[in-house]
């Protein structure tokens, strides 16, 4: 079983409920939060994470701030994080990368691409 501990934030509970469903099938733990701020609130007395799927358009604290963030905490700095997003112009991948963004995930997806990308980035 895998217990590595992957972070869903997104402000859509079908979307977060699909991520979810996928990685827990994959053995997977996954926490989910509705935005950035609440995803920073659950990583303050959680057990740390192995990769984090963000988001980019949400309400109070968006993915890019987010990234910001995990960045610049020592505890989530080397945390891999995919943004998944509607987003397609170039210049808001760009904003992401330079924020710390590992990759882009383009809404609609098939989740097993997206555990396949998870297991990618965890190996090793």
């Amino acid at each position: 079983m895998n217990t590595k501990r992957i972070l869903i934030v997104d402000d859509s509970p079908s979307m977060r409920q699909v991520l979810a469903r996928a990685l827990s099938q994959a053995g997977y733990h996954t926490l989910e939060a509705s935005d950035g701020q609440e995803a920073l609130e659950l990583l303050e007395d959680g057990e740390p994470i192995a990769l984090a799927l963000v988001d980019v358009n949400m309400p109070r604290l968006d993915g890019i701030g987010l990234v910001r963030r995990l960045r610049a905490s020592e505890r989530t700095r080397v945390v891999p994080v995919l943004m998944v997003a509607t987003e397609t112009r170039r210049e808001k991948r760009e904003e992401a990368r330079l924020a710390g963004a590992t990759g882009w995930i383009l809404k609609p997806f098939r989740p097993e691409s997206v555990v396949s990308r998870v297991r990618d980035l965890l190996r090793g």
